[in-house]
């Protein structure tokens, strides 16, 4: 099976020290990325580790087509305790850093223990640097960068940084890396800033040679060939059909469709894109350089999770204050959902839905913890009953806009995520959007839901962007992998199970697989899932499915 090549490298901030490792055997059972990270992280990290404490261990990995040339495959991983759900968290990142990163010749870098000051921390094939950095303190992603540049000759893409969330440790403050992607949701970006790292750079020449199927170039030509309406308006192109079709969530969830979606769907993201953009070595382009002639906004996007946290929930009906909420969000380093959706209840609170102006003011004062943005920082679980609102989070991450009450075997899928309700976690949705599966009940979908995060799984261990579906074929991806496709499905089984397993040490069991909304049948739908995982009915994995490191 095709692996990841390369070492893991150890970081060690308290001492400052680094050694490497290593890690042939896990990368041949978990092919890179998210698996190699999470067989890691279970065995490396205490089931007891405080998210924001120095045991917690920060990962950041690539797996083996980041050394090819193919469409799809400008991305890494990155997997700590999210400080915001308390469970073992992965979430990758698009843009150039992946390249970056391998050039340096390790597979996988690890973070742990804590500075007593601000540090830049700067990988190399050589070895690493820690440089004290006190002047960037409180500084924001783009002047992190500026700062990079001058002093280091670093561009934006070799960087994966934190801005002020960061450092104040908001539960759902992202990492960014070449300005305005990032590892977004969960909050790794206060496991950072706990560590009180500002940014670790890559760079390198030292890519282990792999050799990849010559199928990639076929994927290449079509990525680059196709007439896809992402390719013009990115995620946003679906935002009228699933308003108009199935759900919008509206004013913090409690409406369907949202009256002014003219005015922040695909159609206004696309009159205010300005120029093509794209990850590393991706000919599809599906990202939204955007800008506003008349304020002279400019940012990236916003996709269609932003467009619903900060417009359709929050009741803002215009792109250009989507755009500029988008734009801080960035360079503050915070995750758009989880932002937007707190927000949007502290406007349910106060009745202030479709406040822009508010909205763009509770970004900044979340960032640094300020009046009420300190209770916001913390995410709605925590926020929710001092602000007399509905909880609409499921294990601490907020909902993404895949509304589970209209397609439900999505709602099935953010109970059961280890994650919570995180859309990018099974891939079911697109079968309910497209009525491969009716949207209507449960029947049946339990094993559908499993084959659909393993699926994900594996992808994000690849890695291969979720937007690849219709290029990277189960065919074509047991070409590139040398496998049969049961075989890249097991990768990702085992690791959904080591992400339970981890999290059920921690104390999570099914009673942590819910919703605040009522599904039919959802207990039975709920039981058939663990069955078919081959877990127990409390939601939990039997300790002899899964080895444990002395």
């Amino acid at each position: 099976m095709l692996r990841a090549k390369g070492t893991l490298l150890s970081i060690d901030l308290t001492d400052r020290e680094a050694r490497i490792e290593d890690v042939d055997d896990v990368l041949a059972s978990f092919v890179g990325g998210r698996g190699a990270a999470t067989k890691l992280a279970h065995d490396r990290v205490p089931f007891d580790a405080d998210p924001l404490g120095p045991e917690n261990r920060l990962y950041f990995s690539a797996g083996p087509l980041q050394q090819s040339q193919m469409s799809f495959t400008g991305r890494m991983n990155a997997t700590a305790i999210s400080p915001l759900t308390d469970g073992i968290r992965s979430t990758n990142a698009g843009g150039f850093v992946s390249r970056n990163f391998v050039g340096t010749g390790h597979s996988v870098v690890e973070i742990v223990g804590e500075s007593d000051e601000l540090l830049a921390v700067h990988v190399t094939d050589e070895g690493v640097e820690f440089e004290a950095v006190p002047e960037l303190a409180g500084a924001t992603v783009s002047e992190t960068s500026e700062y990079m540049a001058e002093e280091r000759g670093l561009a934006p893409e070799n960087l994966a940084a934190i801005g002020p969330a960061g450092e104040n440790e908001v539960r759902f403050a992202c990492v960014m890396t070449s300005d305005t992607r990032a590892f977004g949701r969960g909050g790794l970006g206060a496991v950072l800033g706990s560590k009180n790292v500002k940014c670790v750079s890559f760079r390198g020449d030292s890519a282990p040679d792999i050799e990849i199927p010559e199928v990639q170039s076929e994927v290449h030509r079509e990525a680059a060939t196709s007439d896809d309406r992402m390719k013009r308006q990115g995620t946003t192109g679906g935002t009228e059909f699933i308003n108009d079709e199935f759900s919008l969530p509206t004013r913090y969830f409690a409406e369907f469709s949202f009256e002014d979606v003219e005015n922040i769907g695909g159609d206004a993201v696309e009159e205010k894109k300005y120029k093509r953009g794209t990850c590393s070595q991706c000919a599809y382009g599906c990202k939204l350089p955007t800008r506003d002639e008349e304020t002279g906004l400019e940012t990236e996007g916003p996709e269609f999770e932003t467009v619903m946290a900060f417009g359709s929930c929050a009741g803002v009906g215009d792109i250009v204050d989507v755009m500029k909420s988008n734009d801080l969000c960035d360079e503050l380093g915070l995750d758009t959902i989880s932002c937007g959706v707190t927000i949007s209840a502290y406007l349910a609170s106060e009745d202030e839905f479709g406040n822009a102006e508010l909205v763009h003011d509770l970004i900044g004062k979340i960032a640094r913890r300020e009046g009420v943005g300190d209770l916001l920082a913390e995410g709605v679980e925590r926020a929710h009953a001092d602000l007399g609102v509905e909880n609409w989070s499921s294990k601490g991450l907020e909902f993404a806009a895949h509304d589970g009450r209209a397609i439900n075997g999505q709602g099935l899928s953010y109970a059961t995520s280890n994650s919570g309700a995180d859309h990018m976690y099974s891939e079911i949705l697109s079968d309910e959007y497209s009525g491969e599966l009716d949207p209507e009940g449960l029947d049946g979908k339990a094993p559908h839901l499993v084959e659909s995060e393993n699926t994900a799984a594996f992808k994000d261990s690849g890695i291969v962007c979720a937007f690849s579906s219709d290029y990277v074929t189960e065919d074509r991806a047991a070409e590139l992998f040398d496998a049969d496709w049961d075989d890249l499905l097991d990768v990702g089984a085992r690791t959904v199970e080591l992400e339970r397993h981890f999290n059920n040490q921690r104390g999570f069991d099914r009673s942590d697989d819910v919703l605040p909304y009522d599904l039919p049948d959802f207990e039975a739908a709920l039981s058939e899932y663990y069955e078919v995982r081959g877990w127990n009915d409390d939601g939990t994995v039997p300790d002899e499915r899964v080895e444990v490191a002395d």
